[in-house]
């Protein structure tokens, strides 16, 4: 349970239903609230200062996406991924990840080659520091919201979109392996430079790459739990 006690102010349900949602998730993609834990109505209602409906409403969504489960005599807990879900999810990261690459390989404007240039100068700069800080990780979807509007695919975009949320949840545990943050701020910037050199199937295949070591270093770090 985060210690911060949160305070907002009645208004409409819809806004406050919002902000629970976001909260809760985020705790969860985060790592605050993790696999197996309890999520209790009472006492998230008291620490956000609402009342249960929109707690209720907010779990409820979410555990149409998975992220929580409703279990007998435990009542609602932080959802763990099976393997075969999370190579799924993966599987689908490489296939619209690639495409994403591909396509702005072909579509980049200058202005997101200047924004891209920049990205590999800040990469460089942290891969020199001894070590990692945790606003780091920050280059892993500056460098993707990037591409992703260069593709210029709504749709791809979208979908991709829809996967956010796992893709935090994953970068959060693949980066606690030793490792695991330098060689993907390497593969990123690598890909970065793909994309400006004009060379599309280099990118999508180094992608591909960043997507699969991206899986094994989730993979391994659940392990180790």
């Amino acid at each position: 349970m985060p210690d911060n006690p949160v305070i907002w102010k009645e208004e409409e349900l819809s806004p406050i239903r919002d902000k629970v949602y976001q909260y809760i998730k985020q705790a969860i993609v985060q790592g605050i609230y993790k696999s197996g834990d309890r999520i209790i109505e009472r006492e998230l209602a008291d620490q956000l200062n609402v009342s249960r409906t929109p707690i209720r409403e907010a779990l409820f969504r979410l555990e149409s996406q998975g992220f929580v489960k409703t279990l007998p005599r435990k009542g609602v807990v932080v959802s763990k991924l099976s393997p075969d879900e999370i190579i799924e999810i993966f599987t689908i990261l490489s296939s619209l990840e690639s495409l994403a690459v591909k396509l702005a390989v072909k579509k980049v404007e200058q202005a997101q080659r200047e924004e891209l240039s920049q990205i590999i100068v800040e990469i460089d700069t942290a891969l020199a520091k001894p070590t990692f800080e945790q606003s780091d990780w920050k280059y892993h979807f500056e460098a993707n919201e990037v591409i992703f509007r260069a593709a210029k695919s709504p749709r791809l975009t979208q979908m991709l979109d829809g996967l956010s949320d796992y893709i935090r949840a994953f970068v959060h545990v693949g980066y606690e392996l030793p490792g695991r943050q330098r060689k993907a701020m390497e593969e990123h910037r690598e890909i970065i430079k793909a994309v400006l050199n004009g060379e599309a199937e280099f990118a999508e295949n180094l992608t591909k790459i960043h997507v699969e070591n991206s899986k094994k270093a989730y993979m391994e770090a659940l392990e180790r739990e």
